[in-house]
Parts: C-alpha cells; sequence; structure tokens
C-alpha cells in the first residue's frame, strides 16, 4: 500500500511540473490585421492609413488631444511632423518613449499617460499610424 501511495505521489508530482513548467512568455504577440480583401497578408497603403486613423480616433487617444492643423491642447498633426522632419528627428522612437519630445516640451507632461499606450504599439500599429499622420 506504502508503495502505491509514493509512487501516486510522484506521478502526481511528476504531472505537476510537466503542466505547470516551462518559460512563462509575458510578450504580447504581434497584432495581426486582416486586410480589407481578408488576408492576413501586407496591408495597402489605404488599409494602413485607414487603420492608423481608426488608432488615432480610438485606441491611440490621440484625437484628444491633436488636431490635423490647429493646436489644441497638443500641437497639430502637422507642427509634429514639420518640426520631426525639419529635425531629422525619429517620431517613432519618441512614441516608443526613447526620446525626448521636441515639439513642445512644456506639455510633455500632459502627455506622459499616452505614451503609456503607444510604447504598447505593435510595429504595425505604429506604422499605421504614422502612415495616417502623413496623409492628412
Amino acid at each position: 500500500m506504502t508503495k502505491i501511495i509514493k509512487t501516486s505521489l510522484l506521478l502526481l508530482a511528476t504531472i505537476s511540473v510537466v503542466a505547470c513548467g516551462g518559460k512563462d512568455d509575458k510578450t504580447q504577440p504581434e497584432a495581426v490585421y486582416e486586410s480589407e480583401r481578408g488576408e492576413v497578408a501586407e496591408m495597402t497603403m489605404s488599409e494602413k492609413i485607414k487603420l492608423g486613423e481608426d488608432i488615432f480616433k480610438g485606441k491611440g487617444n490621440c484625437a484628444s488631444c491633436h488636431q490635423t492643423d490647429k493646436k489644441i491642447i497638443g500641437p497639430s498633426v502637422k507642427e509634429i511632423l514639420q518640426v520631426y522632419d525639419k529635425h531629422n528627428a525619429d517620431l517613432v522612437s519618441f512614441l516608443r518613449g526613447n526620446e525626448e519630445p521636441i515639439v513642445d516640451p512644456s506639455q510633455f507632461i500632459i502627455m506622459q499617460a499616452n505614451l503609456e499606450i503607444t510604447k504598447k504599439f505593435s510595429d504595425l500599429e505604429m506604422e499605421a499610424l504614422i502612415a495616417y499622420m502623413r496623409s492628412l
């Protein structure tokens, strides 16, 4: 009887280790978007711009502070792109939280909460957002 209990406990422990073991993968997978054509393949520029618009107005919460050509809370999209292009700076790097603000640093404190959102964008989402901004 003792042998059966020991064997059962050993079996239970082995199953627990196997079932709960392995690496804990906390990274989020790249977001995948189907194109309008129903494919998961490369998106067309118009599809990226549409996705970027959805992100700008929705998930990214960008539209709450930025308009196309008028400063409301934050600088306009056109001003942002103009300054980043003039200084040959990397807007994506800023949106990922890797660069200091160059457009209106005094307003940066307001932007910090949204940077927590943009830092988590997939490469495709970030590319789409920039494509939309440049299309305005």
